[in-house]
């Protein structure tokens, strides 16, 4: 079972956030817990198309992140059960000339 604590970083997948100290903004892709006891997100930017082009993704501590919208972008997988947690998604599932 995990902690609240775990909980309430990882309910930021999907969300759209701004770091407050830059002012970048996109939506966190991912969220990572390490061994020193820091916890960052990646956030990943929003398309320029006016540039036609996507920045760079960057790392945050979770703690500089506003949430703008409490709506995730895109239904989350199911890690605890079901698909993914039980690793049938991704590159071993593909046909070997997929890959």
């Amino acid at each position: 079972m995990k902690s609240k604590c775990i909980e309430d970083h990882l309910d930021l997948l999907g969300l759209k956030v701004t770091d407050k100290v830059t002012g970048f903004k996109g939506v966190v892709t991912a969220v990572s817990f390490d061994l020193y006891g820091c916890i960052q997100a990646i956030v990943s930017p929003f398309a320029s198309k006016a540039e036609n082009k996507i920045e760079d993704s960057r790392w945050f501590d979770v703690t500089r992140l506003e949430v703008v919208n409490k709506k995730p972008v895109m239904t989350l997988p199911d890690f605890d059960k079901g698909y993914v947690a039980e690793g049938k998604k991704g590159a071993a599932e593909k046909p070997k000339g997929m890959r």
